[in-house]
C-alpha cells in the first residue's frame, strides 16, 4: 500500500507530538516531516514534497497563509489543511485563497483529521462546518466576469451540482449510473470550461450562480 506522506507545520511541539502519535496509527498515513514555523516548513516541504500539509496559521516569522502560498509554489500537487484554532474572516479567506483545500478547527476529532487528510488526498475538501457557512455567505453573491453556466453540457450539471453537495466521485458516480473515470473526465471538462482550480471553487461556483441551495 502506498501511503499519504503528512508533514506538519505547527509552533506547538505538543500539538505536532499529538498528530504524530495518532496518525502514525494509521496504516495509509506516514507523517514524514515536521517544522516548528513557517521558513522550516518552506524549506522541509521544498525537500519532501509531501502529499498533504497540516498548517497552523499563527506562528512566528512568516504565518500559515503565506507560508501556505509558498509551499503551493514550490509543490502544485501538495495538498495544504488548515489546522487552527481560529475561524475569524480575516483567516479563513485569505487562507483558502492561498491554496488550502481544507479548513479545519483544531477541536476536531482524530477520526474526522485521517478523514479530511484521506479526503485532501482525493482532491476534496473538508471545511468545519463554521467555516463552510461563512464561505457561503461571502461567495454567494453572483459576480460579473464568470465563465458562463451555458458552457457545460446536462450531464456536467449534473455533477457539478453533486460536487458541489459535497459528494465524492464515487458516490457521483454512484447515483448517475456511469463510471468512476467518466465522472473524473466531466469533472475535468467543468474546471476546465469554467477556468476552476478545484472542488472547492466548483462548489463557491455553484453556490453563486444558485445552482444548489444554501443549506
Amino acid at each position: 500500500m502506498e501511503k499519504i506522506t503528512v508533514m506538519l507545520i505547527d509552533d506547538h511541539r505538543v500539538v505536532r507530538q499529538g498528530l504524530r502519535d495518532f496518525l502514525e496509527l494509521q496504516i495509509d498515513i506516514e507523517v514524514v516531516g515536521e517544522a516548528a514555523n513557517g521558513e522550516e516548513g518552506v524549506q522541509l516541504a521544498r525537500e519532501l514534497l509531501p502529499d498533504v500539509v497540516l498548517m497552523d496559521l499563527v506562528m512566528p516569522g512568516i504565518d500559515g497563509v503565506e507560508t501556505t502560498r509558498r509551499v503551493k509554489t514550490i509543490s502544485p500537487s501538495t495538498r495544504v489543511i488548515v489546522l487552527t484554532s481560529f475561524a475569524d474572516n480575516d483567516k479563513v479567506f485569505p487562507a483558502i485563497k492561498a491554496g488550502a483545500i481544507s479548513y479545519l478547527l483544531k477541536d476536531i476529532s482524530p477520526e474526522d483529521l485521517a478523514h479530511a487528510i484521506r479526503a485532501a488526498q482525493r482532491n476534496e475538501a473538508v471545511l468545519h462546518p463554521e467555516v463552510a457557512t461563512k464561505l457561503m455567505q461571502e461567495f454567494s453573491a453572483p459576480r460579473a466576469g464568470e465563465a458562463p453556466v451555458d458552457q457545460l453540457t446536462p450531464r456536467e450539471m449534473d455533477v457539478l451540482r453533486l460536487v458541489a453537495k459535497g459528494m465524492s466521485n464515487k458516490e457521483i458516480a454512484d447515483k448517475l449510473i456511469i463510471s468512476e473515470k467518466t465522472c473524473k473526465t466531466h469533472i475535468s471538462n467543468i474546471l476546465s470550461k469554467l477556468h476552476l482550480a478545484d472542488r472547492t471553487q466548483v462548489a463557491i461556483y455553484a453556490l453563486r450562480k444558485r445552482l444548489v441551495p444554501m443549506e
